[in-house]
């Protein structure tokens, strides 16, 4: 009978799973803890803001952040799981009744995929809906307040040029990638260049042809200050065009990031980053069935020979070292130095077959 159908089989995928899902939800509970104690800090002089917008807020951003360390907490979970059951026995009994490493890591590796596929088809997704929330709920707590809330050091930034004369966008926050932007201040200059009047503004949305402003108040050099409802600027800038422009990779969801690639192309803008997030979330489920490997590489060791301390440093020293090579890869990529598909699957490659050799090394000599 296959070992993934058979009870101990079903026995040690569920308990992989258990210890994966236990590290999932710790890891989940500090980092909302350290979000929403931080979105508390910023919004301490808020008076309007209520502590349950504080922590939804809060709630929403962090699927994003946990979906970066999927792979370590696969690794930490596979550790523990295969550590407690070395302390139990178990392992022994199962290589006394002449099951194989190969065999009872198996199931632990369907997991590992399965949870992969989910991620990268179901949490992706709706890790980025989140995010995309999150940043509408900080423009309606932060929106009366300069430079308030979570944002880029530098803000976001839109040179305009039309028959009109030439216009500078700084938004505080971008929302939907840049059709929403809120926190603005616009400098106008005329066809000759010459400054005109600075416009700040609530928030703004890009429709066809034009940005519409609310909340505004216009200041010129030989006026008073002039508040206004709306304010309506022409534009030749398309919806997809600044998308391209303020969309990161990170948040465009794995369903959407074909069609990213393709207007981008179309653009003429470059695509090296949607297509190396594309691929990586390709490799996920393989990623973190590497990590399984790596964790089962250093954890499959007889409990009471010691040396546990030195097995889970090796681990997880392991896996740091496959994250600074996910990162140089990455960055390879981003340049334009190498390409999106070998920066995506190599820190795969080198991390399962890392693993296999030490498996192999220890179970076959």
């Amino acid at each position: 009978m296959s070992m993934m159908t058979n009870t101990l089989g079903r026995y040690f995928a569920g308990r992989f799973l258990a210890a994966a899902i236990g590290t999932f939800v710790s890891i989940f509970m500090l980092l909302v803890l350290i979000d929403y104690i931080e979105m508390v800090r910023s919004t301490s002089k808020l008076v309007s803001a209520s502590a349950v917008v504080v922590a939804e807020t809060s709630l929403f951003r962090v699927p994003q952040i946990l979906e970066k360390v999927t792979p370590f907490c696969i690794l930490i979970g596979a550790m523990s799981c295969y550590l407690t059951l070395s302390r139990r026995l178990e392992l022994v009994i199962a290589r006394a009744a002449g099951v194989s490493a190969w065999q009872f890591i198996s199931p632990a590796l369907a997991c590992a995929i399965l949870i992969g596929v989910i991620a990268t088809t179901a949490f992706n997704p709706m890790s980025t809906n989140l995010k995309e929330l999150s940043k509408r709920m900080e423009a309606e707590l932060f929106g009366s307040v300069s430079g308030g809330g979570v944002q880029d050091a530098s803000g976001f930034w839109i040179n305009q040029a039309t028959s009109d004369g030439q216009a500078i966008i700084n938004a505080a926050r971008s929302e939907q990638q840049g059709v929403r932007l809120t926190g603005l201040t616009i400098f106008r200059f005329d066809p000759n260049l010459q400054f005109k009047d600075r416009i700040e503004a609530r928030e703004a949305v890009l429709q066809d042809g034009r940005w519409l402003f609310r909340g505004i108040r216009i200041f010129t050099l030989d006026s008073p200050p002039v508040d206004q409802e709306t304010f309506v600027l022409p534009t030749t800038l398309t919806k997809a065009q600044v998308r391209n422009s303020f969309s990161t990779p990170e948040t465009v969801s794995f369903w959407q990031l074909p069609g990213y690639i393709r207007s981008s192309e179309r653009s003429g803008f470059a695509t090296a980053g949607y297509r190396l997030q594309y691929h990586k979330l390709i490799a996920q489920p393989f990623f973190l069935a590497a990590m399984v490997m790596l964790a089962a590489s250093v954890s499959l060791r007889f409990f009471r020979f010691g040396g546990v301390q030195k097995m889970v440093l090796s681990g997880v020293g392991a896996g740091f070292l496959l994250y600074v090579l996910s990162k140089i890869t990455d960055d390879l990529s981003k340049a334009e130095l190498m390409n999106p598909i070998a920066a995506a699957w190599l820190p795969v490659c080198v991390g399962g077959l890392t693993g296999f050799l030490a498996l192999l090394y220890q179970e076959d000599g």
